[in-house]
């Protein structure tokens, strides 16, 4: 239990910090965000992914579990949506593509150590792929997905793959630039974090704590069921219990409001969900951790 706490205090304090400073100064964090989304996160994937200990034959299968959280997430979803009288489009993109970026990279590298980074970045750089596609398609069936290599964190994954594909020796003085820029994602995606949090939840408040309960129950069940059809090793298959628990992305809010897809309900799915990430979050590492 105590390894628990020390693992998710970090996050959790940090991302306080962020909501506290938003409620005294109300920040205007969107340079900030920008600034970490075309820099530092683009940084940091490639550093992870050209570094001399990624293999990229060793992560096939989890790149495929991860597909599959995702899709899997989406299917469970679906039949809830129709219940609830909810439209597929508010509903199951919070629920498919989670908060792998904000939360999922800091939680993964304090539970299983740096040496898991490239992992974290394989399940990070898929969900991310699939939301900037699967999700921008999902909203619109018009928008143009060759566009998808533009997105900064998405050249720079191919970049870093091209560079561990083709066993390109990087300058060292080079690489730690990079991999120091790449250091400054992590903390401001928690802080941002905490920002997004001060924002309301009051629009639906039921189908926000359903889309809390669903999103990390429907992820561990699918990465349960996939783990041992991909015969993944304990190291990676919790991490990928881990990442099916993560809540649901601040991006969707952001494409929900980008294609007026009920941007007010799709807050209180992405808010509520990431406050009840307190409950979800320490459950997934009683049972992802090594005894």
């Amino acid at each position: 239990m105590l390894r628990i706490v020390a693992i998710i205090f970090p996050i959790f304090a940090i991302v306080g910090a962020g909501y506290a400073y938003a409620r005294v100064r109300k920040p205007d964090m969107a340079f900030a965000n920008q600034l970490n989304m075309d820099v530092f996160v683009p940084a940091l994937v490639f550093a992870a992914l050209a570094g001399k200990d990624f293999d990229l034959a060793a992560n096939w299968r989890l790149a495929l579990g991860a597909t599959a959280v995702v899709l899997g997430s989406g299917l469970l979803a679906w039949p809830v949506a129709r219940l609830l009288k909810v439209p597929a489009n508010t509903l199951l993109p919070p629920m498919m593509f989670n908060n792998s970026g904000n939360m999922g990279l800091p939680l993964l590298v304090l539970a299983f150590g740096e040496s898991a980074l490239p992992f974290a970045v394989v399940l990070f750089f898929v969900e991310n792929t699939l939301h900037y596609a699967l999700g921008t398609w999902m909203l619109d069936h018009r928008a143009r997905l060759w566009n998808l290599w533009r997105v900064p964190v998405i050249a720079a994954a191919i970049a870093g793959l091209a560079v561990s594909l083709l066993k390109i020796e990087l300058w060292p003085p080079l690489y730690v630039g990079i991999k120091l820029l790449g250091d400054v994602a992590i903390p401001l995606l928690l802080f941002s974090l905490g920002v997004r949090l001060t924002g309301s939840v009051s629009s639906d408040l039921r189908l926000g704590l359903v889309g809390a309960a669903l999103c990390p129950l429907a992820g561990m069940a699918v990465a349960w069921a996939v783990v041992p059809l991909l015969g993944l090793d304990a190291t990676q298959a919790g991490m990928l219990l881990i990442f099916g628990a993560l809540p649901p992305a601040v991006l969707n809010y952001l494409f929900a409001e980008k294609y007026r897809q009920e941007p007010e309900r799709v807050a209180s799915i992405v808010m509520v969900g990431n406050v009840a990430a307190l409950v979800f979050v320490p459950l997934a590492l009683f049972f992802a951790l090594p005894r």
